[in-house]
């Protein structure tokens, strides 16, 4: 018999309501520093076809919940796979990351097209219809989107990129073009999230991990409003899946993003002390992180210190524990175990 999603321990944090520990997971926590991902990846001949293949999709999320015990799983899958879906040509090089097609035309741009999405993401439908089966009874299972701007700045620029300044550019310089690619990606991602939650999942998060790099003004245009619409949609149709949302690097802004968005809760990155972020932003506001990623990579005593810190920061208010960022690849399995360790038995 599973455990009704609103008793589990993710979700009720994510609810505001009282839990007995602080409920934790970590972004790619399945992935490159664990020995039986790296073992199924050298089998797996590039990165997409191992998200679109629900077997290896379903055995990758469930390793590190099979390690650590984790009270969520995330889908393992990747943010590019909604431009890939449309029809921009992506692929992942190996030690460059990803590399796109530009999108950086009228007549590009009119080559993409929601016709065929769904199908295009069937595997990853089928992913999460799996894991909802498969998972422990306990653990949340979360599916996730890049944002729109995100999204955008790598159909832009075609890569990835320090400060994205050609996908910048153009949204300043042709604002009708880039307009309608923002509100293709809103579209896409509306009826992505939707089929995820209708396949399985039972939290959602939305990864503006770009956000930082826009100006105050360029934020509430491209990443605000887009946000705004994603989540006052998604809670129409789903009232009771809880959305995280994780405006990476947005700083100061962090006030005005989350009065705006009205997310269940706000991850933090390690670009704000997380004692500021408890300071300026409203008491039932669920918080998500901000461990340093390096600072488990460094591990030790000084890591559970960092750890000791965050929780008696946020005591007394809705938290979930993560990382600032992602889990990196020279992490030692053996840290996380013991992150984990004490994230189940240290005290409250």
């Amino acid at each position: 018999m599973q455990v009704p999603p609103g008793q589990k321990r993710l979700i009720r944090t994510l609810n505001g309501q009282e839990v007995d520990r602080p409920p934790f997971w970590l972004m790619r926590q399945a992935g490159r520093y664990l020995p039986e991902y790296r073992a199924i990846r050298k089998e797996v001949p590039d990165f997409l076809t191992l998200c679109y293949s629900p077997d290896l999709a379903v055995e990758v999320t469930l390793q590190p919940i099979r390690r650590y015990g984790m009270d969520a799983a995330i889908l393992f899958s990747d943010i590019l796979v909604v431009p890939d879906a449309l029809g921009v040509k992506v692929a992942f090089q190996q030690g460059e990351g990803p590399v796109l097609e530009p999108i950086r035309t009228v007549e590009a741009l009119d080559r993409l097209s929601l016709s065929g999405f769904h199908d295009h993401l069937t595997p990853v439908y089928r992913t999460l219809s799996r894991l909802r089966q498969d998972l422990p009874q306990e653990t949340a299972l979360i599916g996730f989107a890049g944002a729109p701007w995100t999204l955008a700045a790598y159909v832009v620029e075609g890569s990835g990129s320090k400060d994205f300044a050609v996908a910048r550019t153009l949204a300043r310089t042709d604002e009708p073009l880039f307009q309608r690619l923002i509100d293709l990606l809103t579209d896409a991602i509306i009826t992505f999230l939707d089929r995820q939650v209708q396949a399985g999942a039972e939290v959602l998060q939305l990864f503006d991990s770009w956000a930082g790099v826009l100006p105050e003004d360029q934020l509430e245009r491209w990443c605000i409003r887009p946000v705004v619409r994603i989540i006052t949609e998604l809670r129409q149709r789903h009232p009771d899946v809880p959305v995280i949302h994780f405006p990476r690097g947005a700083g100061l802004s962090l006030p005005k993003v989350a009065a705006a968005v009205n997310a269940q809760a706000i991850g933090l990155d390690t670009s704000i002390p997380i004692a500021e972020a408890v300071r300026i932003l409203p008491k039932d506001l669920c918080l998500q992180g901000n461990l340093d990623p390096v600072s488990l990579v460094a591990g030790g005593p000084a890591m559970l210190a960092q750890l000791a810190q965050l929780r008696e920061v946020t005591r007394g208010r809705p938290w979930v524990f993560n990382l600032g960022h992602g889990v990196l690849q020279q992490t030692d399995p053996g840290e996380v175990q013991r992150l984990a360790d004490e994230l189940r038995t240290g005290s409250p």
